[in-house]
């Protein structure tokens, strides 16, 4: 990732309700929530949530699928991997004692199984 994606990426998380639809959609995993859902969920216009996907969707933080005639939103965990890389990756500098367990939580398996 090139600092211009993560300063795009920062910006898309950088507002309340974005941020609520980014860590919904992390916690329900890879199976994604239709748009309606997602709105209800948060107490979210759908059109004010259609803006917000839009945005974290451009940001490569989530991504869309269509299923007949709804649309299922789901978080791009490869674009959130990218981001995490990309805000650690000069962190230790050889010494991880620096980082503590904020790199251990992005490894496979650190968070109760989910991706």
């Amino acid at each position: 990732m090139d600092s211009k994606a993560a300063i795009d990426a920062l910006a898309a998380l950088a507002q309340e309700t974005r941020l609520k639809v980014f860590r919904l959609l992390v916690q329900t995993g890879p199976e994604g929530l239709a748009a309606g859902e997602i709105a209800r969920t948060l107490e979210v216009p759908p059109a004010t949530l259609s803006f917000h996907l839009n945005h974290l969707e451009s940001a490569g933080l989530i991504s869309s699928t269509r299923q007949q005639r709804r649309i299922i939103y789901a978080a791009d965990y490869s674009g959130m991997r990218a981001l995490l890389r990309f805000l650690t990756q000069d962190c230790c500098q050889g010494r991880p004692e620096l980082c503590g367990d904020l790199l251990a939580a992005c490894e496979p398996g650190a968070d109760g199984g989910r991706p």
